[in-house]
């Protein structure tokens, strides 16, 4: 009798549940090269092969399954480790010290410091951690999804189709390795279940899941897609609003929108501040929009070829990718124009405006030329993932209402099967078409054409498959399990195909793999910085101090101040980088005022044209270590990050300051620049010292000791957000030489403390 009861309870879970466990296992068995081979969805082949210092080891080479994640190497991950570290020590990472002479960190969206997530780097090691916060991606956007189909009357099949096209749709997929911009999304379909939820029920748990949804999605690491998240909540939730017309839900509902805004302001507010300060606020794209001839990735993923592959060959595959399936697509067709429901037109609305404003037609470059903040200084082909969210949502709609067309017979079903002819007969021509463009066309090369052809071959198998199930089931309605089968299980084959072919599962233990090199730079950097082919995978990742960065978002002055030592005229920062010219004509006075102590050599360059020539001047660097492949090298002439200056020059323009400082000859070593007269009295033959007694991301303190009232010179970057005290007294922190701190120390023995807040 026990058992019967238990079996009975098993058989009801699993009738109430199955949807579920149906996505569960869909993510296990995409999920499983990590929980049961022990790999980890990080491109750790890509790593050792393509970044230095790993690269220069042959025992590292071998094939490399997706090179196009460059950002996650030198960005994404190295700034998760540095973020999990700082909130460890105790400190909230405001600050990253580790590149471009100091950085805001936190008000940097793609560092995604104040996520939730980030209790998993507590709970696991780092890359075990890493791994389950990339994995959770199409499990939540899954389940999401789910959520909110089933909500506005999706039958459970057809909102599984909904489910299974979103979690692996191309932008989930692309971006999934990244950790961020899948995030920034997939609270999408929650947000809107608790829209419709609270607009059904009046129950505030649903206000309170809408309300935290959007700090969800704006500390998740991209403002770019957040800004299109909270569009469409706003978006739907006045179409909900003119649909119900209750005054009293609709102030509710605005009340949960704003408070999750307010909620959002600790990530939004330093953002947009550290944006007007970024180079990257000047910089306008005007070429990111999708071509039209690209939208066949709508079906076909690899039309014109894959990174992972090796034979794309034309477009930008992850910033367009469009990617929903055919199924899916063709069902949102027939949703389209067979279901009149007021839902179902808003989501074919919302995805027309997202397809238009993502592909390249005169309304998305006039927007772009509106040089509107967010919108045209980042690729607004992102856009694209409202629409396949659209297209997913619709799809549920129109497997439903395929299912009902092929149901009992009627009276109606001549006009059923006409209905269907022609929906399928409309799709089946573009497929007709495209094929005679390919074979007769001349459109492309013949190697190009290769790539094409075969790729279109499972879109047009599957679209045929789906012809002929429609077909079966018309002429027998018992072939309606067949139909629903079809349907459901070849989605799900076309997206996890799609979905494993691009996510790398890579091994764990070249993630990071530890080098000698790098003990030899621990031990030898001391307080200095180090300069050399070195992105954030090393610096960051190690804490090492550079003054070179790659970031979206740096501070403009200093990506001025560090370019024009090429020439020593004024030039304008580059949009996503500072490098400091290696053969620059004032390259040495800037690794002397910055403080570099320490310069990474790889072997091999020695005596190339590109390489900083650090083998010539046998007087100014001194060999610290040497192993087969690196060379270390200490800068004799570097000044120390903290020192004392008793001279200075007023000078207010900033060209003039560029101008002054790279002129050759001004005595960098003992007049500093500023902008503003700190009034200092200096005495007679002034002499003193400084050094830096204590240094965290945050706060920086330092003892001074000077027979003279003199300025404290820190070769970190200036940043609203920095205070200074001198002896527990608050001090005014001068600008100096164009893009650095400076506070004024009196005679004697002075304890200075610099220390960044967001208050």
């Amino acid at each position: 009798m026990q058992k019967s009861k238990l079996q009975i309870k098993i058989k009801n879970f699993l009738l109430k549940h199955w949807p579920f466990l149906f996505i569960l296992t869909l993510w296990f068995t995409f999920s499983f090269p990590y929980f049961l081979q022990g790999k980890v969805p990080y491109p750790s082949t890509y790593q050792v092969n393509h970044f230095t210092p790993w690269s220069h080891y042959q025992e590292f080479w071998g094939p490399v399954k997706n090179g196009a994640m460059p950002d996650i190497v030198d960005q994404i991950y190295p700034w998760k480790k540095f973020t999990v570290e700082t909130l460890k020590g105790g400190e909230l990472p405001l600050w990253n010290p580790y590149n471009f002479s100091g950085n805001p960190h936190l008000a940097n969206f793609q560092s995604a410091v104040l996520t939730p997530f980030n209790l998993l780097f507590f709970i696991f090691s780092l890359v075990d951690a890493w791994s389950i916060l990339v994995l959770l991606q199409p499990l939540l956007a899954g389940i999401f999804t789910y959520l909110f189909v089933r909500e506005i009357g999706v039958g459970r099949v057809g909102t599984l189709i909904s489910s299974i096209s979103f979690m692996f749709s191309g932008f989930i997929v692309v971006w999934m390795a990244y950790g961020t911009l899948a995030y920034s999304i997939l609270y999408l379909p929650l947000a809107l279940f608790a829209v419709e939820k609270y607009f059904k029920t009046k129950k505030f748990i649903f206000l309170l899941v809408l309300s935290l949804a959007i700090p969800f999605s704006f500390f998740s690491g991209h403002f770019q897609i957040s800004f299109y998240f909270i569009g469409t909540i706003i978006a739907y939730i006045v179409f909900k609003g003119l649909i119900a017309r209750n005054i009293l839900n609709i102030f509710y509902i605005t009340l949960a929108v704003i408070l999750g805004l307010v909620l959002s302001l600790p990530q939004i507010i330093p953002s947009i501040q550290f944006y007007l300060h970024a180079i990257r606020s000047e910089i306008f794209q005007i070429s990111e929009a999708i071509p039209l001839e690209y939208l066949i990735t709508f079906v076909a993923p690899d039309f014109f070829g894959n990174p992972v592959t090796r034979n794309d060959w034309f477009g930008h595959y992850a910033e367009w990718a469009s990617f929903i399936g055919v199924l899916p697509f063709t069902l949102a067709v027939i949703a389209i124009f067979k279901v009149r429901t007021k839902t179902v037109v808003f989501f074919a609305v919302l995805g027309f405006v997202s397809l238009i404003l993502a592909a390249n037609s005169p309304i998305s470059q006039f927007i772009i030329s509106l040089k509107i903040p967010v919108i045209s200084t980042s690729a607004l082909s992102r856009i694209i993932v409202l629409f396949s969210f659209s297209v997913a949502v619709l799809a549920g709609f129109g497997f439903d209402r395929l299912i009902r067309k092929v149901g009992p017979s009627t009276a109606l079903r001549v006009k059923k099967v006409r209905e269907l002819a022609i929906l399928f007969g409309v799709i089946g021509i573009f497929f007709a078409l495209v094929w005679g463009l390919l074979f007769f066309g001349n459109v492309y090369p013949d190697e190009w054409l290769i790539v094409a052809k075969r790729n279109f071959v499972l879109p047009t198998m599957l679209f045929l498959g789906a012809v002929f199930f429609v077909a079966l089931a018309l002429k027998e309605k018992r072939f309606i399990i067949l139909l629903i089968v079809y349907f459901l299980l070849l989605s799900l084959f076309d997206s996890l195909r799609f979905a494993s072919k691009w996510m790398p599962f890579d091994p764990k233990d070249l993630v990071f793999a530890d080098l000698p090199v790098i003990n030899g730079i621990q031990k030898n950097i001391g307080d200095g910085r180090i300069y050399g082919n070195l992105g954030a995978e090393v610096t960051t990742y190690y804490g090492f101090q550079s003054l070179e960065g790659y970031d979206p978002l740096y501070i403009g002055r200093y990506g001025e101040f560090i370019r024009s030592a090429g020439s020593g005229e004024f030039t304008e920062g580059e949009r996503s980088v500072v490098k400091l010219e290696r053969l620059g004509k004032y390259t040495d006075r800037v690794l002397d005022l910055l403080g570099v102590s320490l310069i990474f050599h790889p072997i091999a360059d020695t005596n190339q044209s590109w390489a900083y020539p650090v083998w010539e001047d046998k007087e100014r660097f001194s060999l610290v270590y040497e192993d087969d492949k690196f060379q270390l090298f200490k800068n004799n002439l570097s000044f120390p990050r903290a020192a004392l200056f008793f001279d200075y020059d007023v000078i207010g323009q900033d060209r003039e300051i560029i101008k002054r400082f790279y002129s050759d000859d001004f005595d960098f070593r003992n007049v500093l620049i500023l902008e503003e007269d700190p009034n200092l009295k200096v005495e007679e033959q002034p002499t003193g010292s400084a050094k830096i007694v204590s240094y965290t991301p945050n706060k920086i303190v330092i003892e001074a000791i000077t027979n003279s009232p003199a300025l404290l010179f820190l070769s970190d970057n200036h940043y609203p957000g920095w205070k200074a005290t001198v002896n527990g007294d608050s001090s005014k922190i001068y600008r100096a030489d164009y893009s650095f701190r400076s506070v004024i120390v009196p005679k004697g023995e002075s304890v200075v403390e610099f220390e960044y807040s967001l208050l």
